[in-house]
């Protein structure tokens, strides 16, 4: 990692309220030195949009482990666009495989579905997010 700590803000959008998962990779997150956000459950997408152009995030983290995020994740996106903000959006939890290149199609810049080896998302943030961030 460069010179600025990298802050991520992580969120469940949607009436979700499976937040075990979110709540462990917020601890990883710490513990590999980024600087981490929780925004909370049942959140809009309006509220995260407000939250990470607020507190200047690096990258935006959402978690889901229903269906909505077809939907409510590209919104986060299209809010952000519309603010004006390019802060990247991730998405992890329980993503079906076929979701993933309309995720991606719709602006979701990089899913991690459950089971994800921990170490290839911390990688993926170094890569793609830290070195911009300093």
């Amino acid at each position: 990692m460069a010179n600025k700590q990298v802050r991520i803000l992580l969120s469940k959008i949607g009436l979700d309220g499976h937040n075990r998962g979110i709540l462990l990779v917020a601890r990883m997150l710490r513990d590999a030195g980024f600087e981490v956000v929780y925004l909370g459950w049942h959140r809009t997408p309006e509220e995260v949009v407000q939250a990470a152009i607020q507190e200047d995030v690096d990258l935006i983290g959402l978690n889901s482990m229903a269906d909505a995020h077809r939907v409510l994740a590209p919104k986060v996106v299209a809010l952000l666009r519309e603010k004006g903000a390019r802060t990247p959006v991730v998405l992890g939890g329980f993503i079906q495989p076929e979701d993933i290149p309309e995720l991606k199609a719709n602006g979701i810049a990089e899913v991690f579905p459950s089971g994800t080896d921990f170490d290839r998302a911390i990688e993926w943030i170094h890569r793609n997010v830290a070195e911009d961030a300093a």
